[in-house]
């Protein structure tokens, strides 16, 4: 087993950088304390925003989980097929 092929999705900047953006646009510390209005869909604005922002993070996780990680068993299930 090649030890390069194991990805290591830890060591990618550009995951954690995602990651963080995610994150600050989440908490809504960009608004005013007073932001209540406009109302969408029955959600100020700073709730929705952060609401949409939360969706967009696990759907990221998600992503990453799926395409980013290379487990370690999977291979090993191969090479017990491949004998």
């Amino acid at each position: 087993m090649k030890q390069n092929q194991i990805k290591e999705p830890i060591r990618k900047v550009w995951i954690w950088i995602g990651l963080l953006l995610l994150v600050l646009a989440i908490v809504p510390w960009y608004f005013p304390s007073s932001a209540v209005e406009p109302i969408i869909l029955g959600f100020p604005l700073w709730a929705f925003i952060s609401t949409v922002f939360s969706i967009l993070l696990c759907g990221y996780l998600s992503w990453l989980c799926v395409t980013q990680w290379n487990i370690v068993e999977d291979e090993e299930e191969q090479m017990k097929g491949g004998e």
